[in-house]
């Protein structure tokens, strides 16, 4: 199991089209992945339970991956959360 903390910094949060791109990006991964928020968790392959976690700017998440490729999927999903949807 690979685990890392992230801060999202975009202002709409994980919601929408957020949440879409990371979905998206998670379901190119084997691994089972996970966001957790205020001790619930949810899969991070599901639109509805990303969206149902109402992450909110400036809230740190917990994104979880647990399989083959849980190092890649992390280091993609934390560095999409940090970097590339900062204004989606």
């Amino acid at each position: 199991m690979e685990s890392k903390k992230v801060v999202v910094k975009n202002e709409i949060g994980l919601h929408a089209r957020p949440a879409a791109l990371f979905v998206q990006t998670a379901n190119k991964y084997l691994s089972n992945i996970y966001i957790e928020l205020d001790g619930k968790k949810v899969n991070g392959k599901s639109i509805m339970g990303v969206m149902s976690l109402g992450v909110f700017q400036g809230e740190e998440i917990n994104i979880i991956a647990q399989g083959e490729d849980e190092k890649e999927a992390v280091k993609d999903l934390s560095d999409l959360i940090e970097n590339r949807i900062l204004d989606a």
